[in-house]
C-alpha cells in the first residue's frame, strides 16, 4: 500500500511449526477459481455444487525439513487441485495449462504482526476462509529485513514451511516502499533471494514478488532492478512464477501519470512472469479498472494486493467498489489477496484486536467489517 500507520515493532518471533496440528477439514473447490466466471458487471456468482470429499487423509500436514524433497501436498488442498504454476500468455495456468485465479490473503509486515501467521491462522485461511493462497509481506526497511536478515529470512522460511505442509501457495514478497527505488535494495535482494529460491527449489507451490510498490522512478529503472534479481531466482529455481512490480505503487504508472504502455512497449526480458497492480478500493475506481481491463489484454497481471479502504489502508471501507474490483478479476481470472491478515487498530486489518494472540481464528466473530467481507468473498 501507499502509506502505513505507524505501528509499534513487537520483538515476538513469528509462531513456530508445532509438531500436533489440528484436524482440519479439506476445502472444496473454488467457486471463482475452477468454474468460468461471469461478466463483469454482474453479481457475485453462486457457489457451485460441493464435490465429494476426498478420501484421503489430508488432516495432518506433515512438517516439511528445510532441505530435500517437500512431502506432497495434502489431497483436496489448493496445490494438490492445481499443481505447479507457469504463466501461458496473459493468465496463470495450472498443471493442466487452464488458466487459474488464485485468491488469499496478503500478511502485514512480520515486524509489525509477528504472531499474525502461525498454523492456527493459516489452517483456518485454507479450510474456514477457503483461500487459494497466502503473501508474506517481508518489509525492507521500516525495522524490517535490513535490521536483521537472518532473524527475517528465518521468519519467511517459517511462514513457507506452514503453508506449504497445508497446501497453500505462497507469495513471497520483498516488501520495498520507502525508499520507492529498488535499485537501492539491490545487493539485500540479491542476498535474500538467492538464499531462499535455493532453500525453497524443491517446492512447486512458491511465487516470488520481487519489490512490492516501486515508486518515485521511472520504469527503465525498475525494469532494470527486475532484470538483475530475476537471473539470481533463475539459477536456483528455473520455473517458478515471478512477480515484477511496476511504477507508481504498483500501479501500471497511473499514480505517477503514465498507463500500462510503458510496461507493454518495453517488457521485462525474461520468461514466466507477471506483473502486479495493487489497488484501494476508496480510492482507486473507474480509472484504474479501466487501465487493468485493458493492459489484461496484453499484460498477465497479478493484483498482489488490495484493500477495501482508502490507499492509507484506513477510514471507512468501500464494500461496493470492492466488489465491483473483485467481480472485475473474477472474469479476468486475475490472481489477488487482500491487505491485511493482521489484527491491528486500522480498517485494513481483517482480525479485531487481539484475535492473533490466541486460538480462534474461525468463523466471523473474530473479524472486523473488512474480513467478514473478504471470507464470505473466498467462500461464497
Amino acid at each position: 500500500m501507499h502509506r502505513r500507520a505507524a505501528l509499534t515493532s513487537t520483538a515476538v518471533a513469528l509462531a513456530a511449526l508445532v509438531a500436533g496440528w489440528a484436524a482440519l477439514t479439506v476445502p472444496t473447490a473454488n467457486a471463482e477459481t475452477d468454474t468460468a466466471p461471469p461478466a463483469a458487471t454482474g453479481p457475485a456468482r453462486t457457489r457451485a455444487a460441493d464435490p465429494p470429499p476426498a478420501t484421503a487423509d489430508a488432516t495432518t500436514p506433515a512438517t516439511i525439513p528445510a532441505t530435500g524433497a517437500p512431502a506432497a501436498a495434502p489431497v483436496g488442498s489448493p496445490v494438490d487441485r492445481h499443481g505447479p504454476l507457469r504463466v501461458c500468455g496473459v493468465h496463470l495456468c495450472d498443471a493442466a495449462g487452464e488458466p487459474v485465479q488464485l485468491r488469499g490473503m496478503s500478511s502485514h509486515g512480520l515486524q509489525f504482526f509477528p504472531d499474525c501467521l502461525n498454523p492456527g491462522s493459516l489452517a483456518a485461511l485454507r479450510t474456514d476462509w477457503r483461500a487459494d493462497f497466502v503473501r508474506v509481506a517481508m518489509y525492507v526497511q521500516e525495522g524490517g529485513f535490513e535490521t536483521d536478515p537472518a532473524g527475517f529470512t528465518r521468519r519467511v522460511d517459517e511462514a513457507v514451511e506452514t503453508a506449504s505442509a497445508l497446501g497453500l501457495y505462497v507469495v513471497v514478497d520483498f516488501h520495498v516502499l520507502t525508499p520507492g527505488d529498488p535499485l537501492v535494495n539491490l545487493d539485500r535482494a540479491r542476498s535474500f533471494f538467492a538464499e531462499v529460491a535455493a532453500r525453497h527449489a524443491a517446492r512447486t507451490n512458491v511465487l516470488w514478488e520481487i519489490a512490492n510498490e516501486p515508486n518515485g522512478v521511472a520504469w527503465a529503472t525498475i525494469k532494470s532492478y527486475a532484470e538483475q534479481v530475476i537471473p539470481v531466482i533463475r539459477a536456483a529455481d528455473p520455473d517458478s512464477v515471478v512477480l515484477v512490480g511496476t511504477r507508481g505503487f504498483s500501479s501500471l504508472g497511473v499514480s505517477e501519470g503514465a498507463d500500462e504502455t510503458e510496461v507493454t512497449d518495453d517488457p521485462v526480458e525474461a520468461g514466466n512472469i507477471m506483473y502486479t497492480f495493487h489497488f484501494y478500493a476508496a480510492s482507486h475506481r473507474d480509472l484504474q479498472r479501466e487501465t487493468v481491463a485493458r493492459a489484461a489484454r496484453s499484460l498477465p497481471l497479478f493484483v498482489s494486493e488490495f484493500g477495501t479502504q482508502t490507499f492509507t489502508g484506513d477510514g471507512p471501507n468501500d464494500l461496493a467498489s470492492a466488489t465491483t474490483w473483485l467481480d472485475l478479476l473474477q472474469r479476468l481470472k486475475i490472481s489477488y489477496s487482500m491487505w491485511s491478515w493482521s489484527d491491528g487498530p486500522e480498517s485494513n486489518s481483517v482480525f479485531r484486536r487481539g484475535t492473533c494472540a490466541g486460538t480462534d481464528f474461525t468463523g466471523t466473530a473474530v473479524l472486523t467489517e473488512s474480513g467478514a467481507f473478504i471470507r464470505s468473498r473466498l467462500r461464497g
